[in-house]
């Protein structure tokens, strides 16, 4: 099972080893699934991954056809950009787009390879040269170019490998941050040291580390993607319970969520997730901090994040001049689902602050959201 979430760092291929030979296992596992699902889901009746905006692709420096959709007036006083994470797409951020149309003109949009944009290397197998943070940094730049020329102030936002792309704009384009961009709210991200091995049991670590490697390139080629997907598309309730324990912290957590999160990262195509798996363990955009600092910073994370330790959030947070940092009791990985009245509260007041001038240096100051 560990090799598995090794692929993929994520749930929908954790079936494919687990349901050979485990029956009871298995069968174990259904029960437990169907009991959560009979409890009363207060979202069940929301329409998760349904809200749309108006459809605009930009072309990144490679020619890569990147989707992006805008919601909200032209002429807002500001444009909150929205950077989705690793194996999710731009509806991940259903209740962003649901709930903070006030703040301003709000886009989304999905990373190369996610959602509906294109891949590196046209339509074939991702392209190793354009795979990584630093690719994705350049794609964000695109993106801001396109929809918000000129002076017109911008507010960047990321989740996870979506807040890493921020930060490799930094480094790439610094002189953005305090002209342009006017604020970043950060959440669930590290500026490096990530371990993806890091929930797993701590005597298979060294193990797990020692084999991803070999494995995830053999996968990133094309040599186990065809056996890779027939597993995922089987997961069921096995990839169910991953997901829920991967990806949130709240044990009673509503399944449509669960199900929601499943479904994206599913639909990444198992090729791109091993490529940016690979990226994403190397990724170093420590030196990037201090341009941050020269705008206002919020950042956030959940106390069990099981992909992101809180500690590599709450060090972020105080490299970064002036940061504010906020963490979530009880929530995992994916707060925006998770916990979107606080994360959207932080949002609303980063934006608030931003337009206002606020300062962005001094002591990074220390706050506990309340479940």
């Amino acid at each position: 099972m560990a090799r598995w979430w090794l692929i993929t760092g994520a749930a929908g291929l954790v079936v494919g080893v687990v349901a050979a030979g485990t029956g009871v296992v298995i069968a174990a596992e259904k029960i437990a699934v169907g009991r959560q699902r009979l409890q009363p889901d207060p979202e069940a009746a929301e329409p998760l991954g349904e809200l749309r905006g108006r459809a605009l692709t930009v072309l990144a420096d490679d020619g890569v056809p990147l989707h992006a959709e805008i919601n909200g007036p032209d002429d807002a006083r500001v444009t909150v950009i929205f950077c989705h994470g690793y194996t999710l797409n731009q509806d991940c951020w259903h209740y962003q787009r649901r709930d903070l149309g006030g703040i301003g003109r709000l886009v989304f949009w999905d990373q190369r390879g996610h959602g509906r944009s294109g891949r590196s290397g046209g339509t074939g197998r991702p392209g190793a040269d354009h795979v990584g943070v630093d690719q994705l940094g350049a794609d964000l730049h695109s993106v801001l170019a396109a929809v918000a020329p000129g002076k017109a102030p911008v507010v960047l936002v990321g989740h996870s490998m979506g807040g890493m792309a921020i930060m490799a704009l930094a480094d790439q384009h610094p002189g953005l941050f305090g002209p342009k961009v006017i604020g970043v709210v950060l959440i669930s991200t590290a500026a490096s040291g990530v371990d993806p091995t890091v929930w797993l049991p701590g005597p298979l670590r060294p193990v797990a580390r020692q084999v991803a490697g070999p494995m995830l390139r053999g996968v990133a080629k094309g040599r186990r993607a065809a056996l890779v997907e027939r597993s995922r598309q089987a997961a069921g309730d096995l990839a169910f319970l991953a997901t829920k324990y991967v990806g949130f912290g709240d044990p009673l957590i509503s399944p449509a969520l669960v199900d929601f999160l499943e479904r994206m990262i599913r639909a990444t195509p198992v090729d791109v997730v091993a490529e940016f798996y690979l990226a994403l363990v190397g990724h170093d955009k420590r030196a990037a901090l201090g341009v941050l600092g020269r705008v206002p910073v919020v950042v956030l994370a959940g106390d069990r994040d099981r992909l992101v330790p809180i500690a590599l959030t709450e060090w972020l947070a105080g490299e970064i001049p002036g940061a504010e940092f906020t963490r979530l009791p009880g929530a995992g990985h994916v707060v925006i689902l998770e916990r979107p009245a606080e994360v959207n509260e932080a949002i609303t007041g980063l934006v608030a602050r931003a337009l206002a001038g606020g300062a962005a240096n001094g002591r990074s100051p220390r706050r506990q959201a309340s479940h």
